[in-house]
């Protein structure tokens, strides 16, 4: 598992074998099982999760108890509640495995060490924060200008293989669509 970890990373920074035996120090190994929540709605949230194996789904469920898909995360993504993450609060979503999965968990504790002590690791995750944010532009960019047509091809451009591992009504959800649309679509 940590080889994917490190694989991960070095495609941002180089890191020595005694680096990355630091780095992979402050990370928990955690599998969940496909249904399983890593955390809910009103929970604490311990850790930041990369994935190095299986699917997860962010959720929000609003005040009359739908469900609203913020974020997918597959194999080599970072996810959580990283408002709740950071600022040690209650969860406001939910985050669920969708497939049997394996993930590297981060602990904001193990995060500061690693960002005190490893200058490398401050700037990994300044690109992935980078990224992050340049992706949560083009998802709300997309839900105000796009069409559902749009919307779909761009999912489809940017995330090939989740087109064939979500659920086409989750996939219906995340594009803010009804199943029966996401069918004409296909």
């Amino acid at each position: 598992m940590y080889a994917a970890l490190r694989q991960h990373i070095e495609k941002v920074v180089a890191l020595t074998d005694e680096e990355f035996d630091f780095v992979s120090a402050q990370f928990v190994i955690k599998k969940f099982s496909r249904r399983q929540y890593l955390f809910q709605e009103d929970e604490p949230v311990h850790y930041t999760y990369f994935v190095v194996k299986g699917l997860l789904k962010l959720t929000l469920n609003d005040e009359t108890g739908n469900e609203h898909i913020l974020a997918f995360a597959m194999e080599d993504w970072w996810e959580s509640d990283f408002q709740a993450f950071y600022r040690q609060s209650k969860a406001t979503m939910a985050l669920q495995c969708l497939e049997n999965t394996e993930v590297l968990c981060l602990s904001l504790a193990g995060y500061n060490n690693l960002c005190s002590k490893l200058p490398a690791m401050v700037y990994f995750f300044l690109v992935k924060a980078n990224g992050g944010h340049v992706s949560a532009q083009q998802r709300i960019l997309s839900l105000l200008k796009g069409n559902a047509t749009q919307r779909y091809e761009e999912f489809v451009k940017r995330y090939p293989s989740l087109v064939q591992r979500v659920p086409k009504r989750l996939l219906a959800s995340y594009l803010g669509v009804s199943r029966e649309t996401l069918s004409r679509l296909y």
